[in-house]
């Protein structure tokens, strides 16, 4: 594995129930149980289903207009079966508009394909949820 390929976060409890993630650039997010206003770890998943996709997508699409609107709701069911907890019925859907225009006319036609593209190809977080991908989890020093 190169160098380049390598990605991680550190996540540190700051509380009962509140834990903080940060990346390898001091970059932030606070999460927890969900007991108030913060995200939820599988609201986070959700989330980066439809942040990937969502910056596949506009990089694709912004080029030839600026989006009047770009919103991406992402949706699943969690359930809890002989596999344990885990989400069903993953669903991502794009409401994007632009305004009139040749480059919005042009970004209007790309947008299909830029979100199959990104599903199917490019948005790393779906993919590795599609294909699966085993996690280990160990325990240091304890």
């Amino acid at each position: 594995m190169s160098e380049n390929s390598a990605r991680s976060v550190t996540v540190e409890r700051t509380g009962t129930g509140h834990f903080v993630a940060t990346n390898t650039r001091g970059g932030t997010i606070s999460f927890g149980t969900g007991s108030v206003s913060e995200f939820t770890p599988v609201e986070l998943l959700l989330a980066a289903l439809g942040g990937c996709t969502a910056v596949d997508v506009d990089l694709a699409t912004s080029r030839h207009a600026e989006p009047a609107a770009f919103s991406v709701e992402v949706s699943g069911n969690k359930i809890n079966d002989e596999l344990g907890n885990r989400l069903t019925d993953l669903a991502v859907t794009f409401t994007v508009t632009f305004p009139d225009g040749e480059g919005a006319d042009r970004a209007r036609a790309i947008l299909p394909r830029a979100v199959k593209t990104s599903h199917d190809r490019l948005c790393t977080v779906s993919r590795t949820v599609e294909i699966g991908t085993p996690v280990t989890a160990t325990v240091e020093n304890a």
